[in-house]
């Protein structure tokens, strides 16, 4: 009975304690994800918490530091929301960054993405890591969390582009690495002509999933002189806004230094906003966010960027009983 009884308990904190894990790896903070002991003596979680990274813009596309939460309005679903955590904190990001070595991008044009690169991380945050992810018909995982930034520029030194080009499939491959990733604050850097011939997912099935991620893409364009029927500009457009980023399409080497510079910058000036929606109904239904500025910065014209929705999905609810009398386990 004594076995069973600890057997019991250990389950008990052990779900406990993944609930403090998704607290942390989601970047909630205290009160955002909900933790109920029941009369039962069963353990719920709920995460139904909207998390939100914000980006804001001048007209000149520098970033916009300095606001607070009464700077900002959000709706989801048209209805006003109260902004329950925010933070402007310089924290650090994990980074994927996805490497078109298609048949289309030449080595010149691998050259020159390495070097904007090598721009990127001097002036990101020190403490970032980053996932490097090479892709023609297939996806290659070449550097996993690292935080050696000459190894990842020595790997995208000895790319040699061939083949098809699978950039849906990677895309969405880039996105589960990051869900495992060891900072909150995540982003994904596209370089790619943005042609997809190889995909076995469509585009609207990643776009379906980066409505469930809570990571922002941005797109650099390989090719500054598309051909008449290309799409590849759109869609590295729709996939950056999607998200909240920001897609740009550089014509030579130092336009493209400047767009990862610019990514950097942006990193590390986010602002970081939670609410928990009065409308939420886990009925798996899309909800469509609109972030907005209060009136009195209106005439700055300042540009904001955010994700453009998520998915209601049913609540995650983990149960365990504790044995006993409930009423003895709750938090002190």
């Amino acid at each position: 009975m004594v076995h069973q009884r600890t057997l019991i308990l250990s389950v008990f904190f052990a779900l406990l304690g993944t609930a403090l894990t998704v607290q942390a790896q989601s970047g909630f903070r205290s009160g955002e994800l909900s933790r109920s002991f029941t009369e039962t003596g069963r353990v719920t979680v709920s995460t139904e918490t909207v998390s939100l990274v914000v980006s804001v813009t001048d007209r000149e596309g520098r970033c916009r530091a300095g606001l607070g939460p009464e700077d900002f309005v959000v709706y989801d679903n048209g209805v006003r929301q109260e902004i329950s955590f925010f933070s402007d904190h310089d924290a650090p990001a994990s980074v994927a960054v996805v490497f078109d070595v298609s048949g289309s991008i030449t080595q010149e044009k691998l050259l020159r993405a390495r070097d904007a690169l090598r721009r990127f991380i001097e002036t990101s945050h020190g403490e970032d890591e980053y996932f490097l992810v090479a892709f023609n018909s297939t996806a290659t995982l070449l550097d996993n969390g690292t935080q050696d930034a000459e190894g990842l520029l020595r790997s995208v030194s000895s790319l040699k582009p061939n083949g098809e080009t699978a950039l849906y499939d990677t895309v969405s491959f880039g996105l589960e690495k990051l869900s495992l990733a060891r900072h909150p604050k995540r982003a994904l850097i596209v370089i790619s002509d943005g042609e997809d011939n190889h995909s076995r997912s469509t585009f609207g099935q990643l776009r379906r999933r980066l409505q469930e991620a809570a990571v922002t893409i941005y797109s650099v364009g390989t090719e500054p002189h598309p051909l008449p029927r290309s799409q590849g500009r759109s869609i590295l457009s729709e996939l950056a806004s999607a998200s909240g980023g920001r897609a740009w399409f550089p014509v030579h080497s130092e336009e493209m230094s400047e767009a990862f510079e610019e990514i950097a910058l942006e990193l590390r000036h986010q602002y970081s906003i939670g609410y928990l929606p009065s409308n939420f109904f886990p009925d798996g239904s899309r909800h469509h966010i609109r972030v907005r500025l209060a009136p009195e910065l209106q005439p700055e014209r300042l540009k904001v960027r955010a994700r453009d929705g998520y998915q209601a999905a049913p609540r995650f609810t983990s149960t365990a009983h504790a044995g006993g009398d409930p009423r003895r386990h709750q938090p002190q």
